[in-house]
C-alpha cells in the first residue's frame, strides 16, 4: 500500500547481531539485493485478520555505518500488484474507494530521521520516521526499524544486509474510505527486505 521508493526493508526472523555503528570508512549506497523486499499488510475485514502483500518495486538506500542515524531511504510499491488470499479482498483493495490502484498506482516512502536503539544501532527499539505518499496524499509515518548483517557473515562485512520495518497506519488519513462497514481504519504493515551495497 505505498509510492516510489521506501527504506522500510527486512527478514524479521533473523537472529544475527545488529549493524554496529563503526565498520565502514564512508556512507553506501545500497539497492534491493536478490531476495527483494515485500510489504505484507494486515487488516480487520468483518472481525477477522486478512493478510496480503505488497511488492516493493525500487529502492535507493543510503547506511552510514559510522553515523547509523544519518542513513536514508527512498521506497515505491506497485499498489496495482497489492494481492490478498481472497480475490473479492484484492479486487476491493484496488478499487476507487480504497487504494485506487487505477489513478494511483505506486506509494511511496522517504525517511526524513532515523531514531538509534539504546545500543546506538538500528535494532532493538530503532525507528525511523517518514513521509508515506498513498492516493496521492502524503501523512507523516512512524516504523519500528532493525538493521542486520546476513546471516553468518563476517563482523565487518556489509555486502548484504537484512531490514526489518514494523508499523501501523490509518487508512483514513489518506483517503481511503471505502467499505468502513466491513474493513477496520486500522492496517498493520511489516517490510521485509534484503539490501545489497552498489558497486
Amino acid at each position: 500500500m505505498h509510492r516510489r521508493h521506501l527504506i522500510a526493508l527486512g527478514l524479521a526472523a533473523c537472529a544475527t547481531p545488529a549493524l554496529a555503528t563503526a565498520s565502514l570508512a564512508a556512507p553506501r549506497t545500497y539497492r534491493l539485493g536478490g531476495k527483494g523486499a515485500t510489504i505484507t499488510y494486515t487488516f480487520m475485514l468483518s472481525g477477522a485478520p486478512v493478510k496480503g502483500t505488497v511488492p516493493v518495486e525500487g529502492a535507493d538506500l543510503l547506511v552510514d555505518p559510522e553515523n547509523l542515524a544519518a542513513s536514508k531511504a527512498d521506497v515505491t510499491a506497485d499498489v496495482r500488484r497489492a494481492r490478498t488470499g481472497l480475490i473479492f479482498a484484492t479486487e476491493a483493495l484496488k478499487s476507487p474507494s480504497v487504494l485506487d490502484a487505477a489513478q494511483f498506482p505506486l506509494a511511496r516512502f522517504q525517511s526524513t530521521r532515523v531514531v538509534l536503539g539504546p545500543g546506538g544501532r538500528i535494532s532493538n527499539g530503532a525507528s525511523i520516521e517518514g513521509r508515506l505518499t498513498l492516493r496521492g496524499v502524503t501523512r507523516p509515518v512512524r516504523f519500528d526499524a532493525n538493521l542486520y548483517r546476513q546471516p553468518g557473515s563476517d563482523a565487518n562485512d556489509l555486502t548484504t544486509l537484512i531490514v526489518a520495518l514494523k508499523g501501523q497506519v490509518n487508512r483514513r488519513d489518506f483517503g481511503a474510505m471505502g467499505y468502513a462497514d466491513l474493513v477496520a481504519d486500522t492496517v498493520d504493515i511489516a517490510i521485509d527486505a534484503e539490501i545489497t551495497a552498489a558497486r
